[in-house]
This record gives C-alpha cells, structure tokens and sequence, in this order.
C-alpha cells in the first residue's frame, strides 16, 4: 500500500489568550492519499480555519504529528516551511488576493519568480495554467477587467502553475454567486479527476456533499469522516435532532 500524501496524529492546537488556554484542535488525526478530494466541513468555531493553517505549513501543532511526503514538519524552522509551502502547496483563497495592477498571466506566474524560473519558463507555463482553467482568452485582462467567477480561475490557475502536491481551497465559492460558484465547484472536480490532490475548506454543507470525502468537525474534533453525501446526511439527521451542528 503506497504511502499517504499527508498525515496528522494526535494533532492539537492549543492557544493562550490571558490565563485562558483555548484547545481549537483536540487530537486530531487523518490520512490523505495522492490524488484524493476531500471536504471539510464545520461551523465557525469548529476548528477547521485551525486546520487549514496546520496543514498548509501556516501554523504548527502544539501536539501530535503532521507530516507531508514524509516530513515532520514541527521543528523546520520558518524558511524551511515557507519552502516547503513553495513545492508542496496551492492556495485558492474566497477574496482571490490578486494583484489588482497586473494582468491575469502576471498574477499566475508569480509563484515561478519566487522559485527563480527563468521568465520564458515563467510565461509558457503560466498560459499551460490559465489554458487549463478555461481562461485562454483572458490573460492580458487586469482582475478589475474580469468577473468574480474569472478572478477566482485566475487565482486556480496561480495555485496550480508551481505544480503543487496539495490544493487547499478555503472557502472558494464564498464571494461568488450560485451560479458562478457551481462552475467553479465543477472546475474542481475536473482537477480531481486529472489526478489533483484537492482539500477544500468550507461551512455549507451542500458543497461538502459533493466531495467523494469529507470529515465534519465540531469543536476541534473530528465527528466524522466518510463519503461527503454521508456526512452531510448525518449532519442534517444531527440538526433536526437538536445536537449541535
């Protein structure tokens, strides 16, 4: 059996605000495999935005184990992690964070100048990435010149260029309309089945039922991990029962 791409055992995170301690993560621990489409899902409060940083290399645990392609990442020191989040990791964000003055192929070769990648490169594979996400005809377009939908391939097109192990998705479809969000969220299932390795981040659960997987976390914990129509089954049974979401 090959081994997972991502790992987390008995990871916790613990803050201190005053004398207070505040657990946002308790003992939590997954696996993920090379080429899986995972979903989680959880209210405000539940400790997912916690684990989103842990797991794209933000944040460290207080406790426990996460390690990525086999490396522990507590104990690297802030350069080795931003370096590891510069190989490993592709960021879609629900506010895009384009740079408003630069055009689309600019904003997604951005992640190449930071690796050194020489400007030709830079620019082939940024109109591979733009091409890829439907956006061919859109790359001399400033953010202001395209819609919210757009804006958000664009900032695909800029986590998917450096070829990264693990696209984290937070809360991607948050900023767009219903429609807009829909294609997006089918975009996403394209780049599952070409193989990505998608972790997408969100509090409604009728995304997180479109994920093959999901785990729904309450109060920093895992309450479940399983299919993601599942999950949200059990999360709405828990609801009309009155236990908390």
């Amino acid at each position: 059996m090959s081994a997972p791409l991502l790992e987390l055992a008995g990871v916790s995170r613990l803050y201190q605000m005053g004398s207070e301690t505040i657990h946002a993560l308790r003992e939590v621990s997954f696996r993920v495999m090379a080429g899986e489409y995972l979903g989680i899902v959880g209210s405000s409060g539940s400790g997912k935005s916690t684990l989103l940083n842990i797991l794209g290399c933000l944040d460290t645990p207080s406790a426990g184990t996460y390690r990525l392609r086999g490396k522990d990442v507590r104990g690297l020191s802030d350069d080795a992690l931003s370096d590891l989040r510069n190989r490993e990791i592709g960021f879609v964000f629900q506010t895009f964070q384009l740079l408003a003055r630069t055009s689309a192929l600019e904003n997604v070769e951005l992640p190449l100048v930071y690796r050194g990648i020489r400007a030709a490169e830079r620019r082939r594979r940024a109109r591979d990435a733009l091409a890829r996400v439907g956006l061919a005809r859109r790359m001399r377009h400033r953010p202001n010149e395209l819609s919210g939908g757009q804006r958000q391939r664009v900032a695909i097109a800029r986590a998917l260029v450096a070829q990264p192990s693990i696209l984290l998705a937070d809360e991607p479809t948050g900023n767009l309309d219903s429609t807009t969000g829909r294609e997006i969220l089918e975009l996403f299932s394209e780049l599952h089945e070409a193989g990505n390795t998608l972790i997408l981040v969100t509090h409604e659960p009728t995304i997180a039922a479109q994920c093959p997987r999901a785990l729904r976390m309450a109060d920093g914990e895992i309450i479940h991990d399983g299919p993601g129509a599942q999950v949200v089954a059990d999360l709405v049974a828990a609801q009309a029962a009155g236990a908390p979401a």
